[in-house]
């Protein structure tokens, strides 16, 4: 496995869903062993060269993404980390650049994650042109994964005729599932998961929570994560008189987030383009509906009897949208909504896909 994106003890959130998907393919049956090259920016480096992360054997390469000499010099280091492989796996569009100028002399697979594939306007100006860089550089490998078929349409129409495969992010199920707290409560309880950016529109969600006072519902948002608009959103919340029902609970572990998620009656996030939305498919696991944005790949496993998916970024919208999905999900309990998702991303099952491409690509060498 190579990625630019994985745990270090500087930053032990970085990269977490590649570490899952890491750790449910080395679980596999069939997969005799895994190695994860690290190619890891020098800001995130902890010092380790080879260190362990969950019994697996990580071995770090320096390298800036920005920096052409770094790819240069990994590219050059390459051949020999992945001496011995049957396969090499890798992850994150950073990736490409080394793995290009390393042609790789075993079949390479690639998955992909990044949304400004299917949402370029969301990525930051000067930063726009590698959009086009990246689609370039996804027709190298022999197989591409996306984790959802609205990120894989752009990356199929970049790579036809070559293999574009959909396999989705790891949501295990819940072994022991809360109830849902007992309704009416004096506000409905709303909770979003996810960074205080702009794609996702924690403003948006704050001018919501507004619009659902206007209509005479008491509501309160918890938002579970950080980022640069913290600021603006309690600047913005005193603003609107909201700001006693805007709570931010900063970044969590996951078992806070699981905490933040059995509290809530609802989960809500107006995000403006998701590929995946991993924080919606880990509320309904967790047994509660959801209100996103509809841009996006959560439309594809979100079951419209516990979720709505709101096409205009407008707080009106989704004020209506919570207040009619809070009615109709009233006498809905938590195993029945977990069930519209079942076991459909436990790591076993995502794995299994994996495993399934290797064999693909093995017989197609």
């Amino acid at each position: 496995m190579v990625t630019t994106w994985f745990p270090t003890d500087r930053a032990p959130g970085s990269g977490v869903f590649v570490a899952n998907d890491v750790a449910a393919i080395a679980a596999h049956p069939e997969v005799s062993a895994v190695e994860v090259i690290h190619l890891v920016a020098p800001r995130l480096h902890d010092g380790a060269a080879v260190t362990e992360h969950e019994g697996i054997r990580v071995r770090r390469l320096p390298m800036s993404p920005a920096n052409p000499l770094d790819i240069i010099r990994v590219s050059r280091q390459l051949p020999r980390a992945l001496a011995g492989a049957d396969l090499v796996h890798s992850m994150a569009m950073s990736t490409l650049a080394p793995m290009l100028l390393t042609r790789p002399s075993v079949p390479w697979i690639h998955t992909e994650h990044w949304s400004g594939l299917t949402n370029p306007g969301t990525v930051a100006l000067p930063l726009r042109p590698a959009v086009g860089l990246v689609r370039l550089l996804l027709k190298a490998p022999r197989t591409v994964t996306a984790v959802c078929d609205y990120l894989a349409r752009p990356i199929r129409r970049s790579r036809y005729p070559r293999r574009t495969a959909v396999i989705g992010c790891i949501v295990p199920p819940r072994a022991h599932l809360a109830g849902r707290p007992l309704r009416p409560a004096a506000a409905l309880r709303l909770v979003a998961v996810g960074g205080l950016v702009d794609r996702k529109d924690p403003l948006l969600a704050v001018r919501t929570i507004a619009a659902l006072r206007d209509r005479g519902v008491a509501a309160q948002l918890t938002w579970v994560g950080g980022g640069g608009l913290a600021r603006k959103v309690t600047s913005l919340a005193r603003k609107l008189g909201v700001a006693d029902a805007v709570v931010l609970a900063g970044p969590q572990e996951p078992g806070g987030v699981s905490a933040a998620l059995e509290a809530a009656d609802m989960f809500f996030l107006p995000t403006r383009g998701d590929n995946f939305c991993v924080s919606a498919a880990e509320a309904l696991v967790h047994g509660r509906p959801v209100v996103v944005g509809a841009t996006g790949g959560q439309g594809e496993y979100i079951d419209p009897a516990v979720g709505a998916l709101v096409a205009e970024q407008r707080p009106e919208a989704y004020a209506a949208a919570i207040v009619d999905l809070d009615k109709r999900t009233q006498h809905v309990t938590a195993g029945e909504i977990a069930a519209t998702i079942g076991d459909r991303f436990a790591p076993a099952r995502i794995a299994q896909g994996y495993v399934a491409e290797y064999r693909h690509l093995q017989r197609s060498r």
